[in-house]
């Protein structure tokens, strides 16, 4: 069963961490979450996460959940799935999202990579419009959008 790490922007992580306790009725083994603070020094962080990553870490390896890419829990989570100790191991998915925490946790007993693509794919499958059925829906120009931003 591979080991699920979350690391997001304050209070992000904990608060995937607290919804998949209400949903299971307490935090499933192996799954870890580390909220990472405005202005917090990288370096620091990528220790803090890769001594956790090292508690729920498997011989079917660590999948990582982050928010966005490019930001810093994104790029610690990149440095970490590089460290040689995790043996290549680790695979990281940005853009986290309740759906997504939903089947990593429900497959991470398969492959890690399956459970990687399992996870990505209830994360777009979870992202639909509501209300909308039936009803023409406009569709905005980028122009349009970039105008009222």
């Amino acid at each position: 069963m591979a080991g699920i790490l979350i690391i997001a922007h304050a209070p992000l992580a904990s608060a995937l961490k607290e919804f998949a306790r209400h949903v299971y009725g307490e935090v499933p083994n192996r799954l870890v979450a580390v909220d990472v603070m405005a202005h917090e020094d990288a370096k620091l962080t990528l220790d803090k996460v890769t001594q956790l990553a090292q508690t729920v870490n498997s011989e079917n390896g660590l999948l990582v959940l982050t928010d966005i890419m490019g930001a810093t829990p994104a790029n610690v989570a990149s440095r970490l799935a590089h460290q040689p100790q995790f043996k290549g191991r680790v695979r990281v998915i940005a853009g986290v999202n309740l759906p997504m925490l939903m089947r990593a946790i429900s497959y991470r007993t398969d492959s890690l990579d399956m459970a990687m693509q399992k996870a990505m794919h209830g994360g777009q499958q979870g992202i639909i419009p509501i209300g909308h059925m039936g009803v023409a829906v406009e569709n905005p120009t980028n122009e349009q959008v970039a105008s009222k931003e």
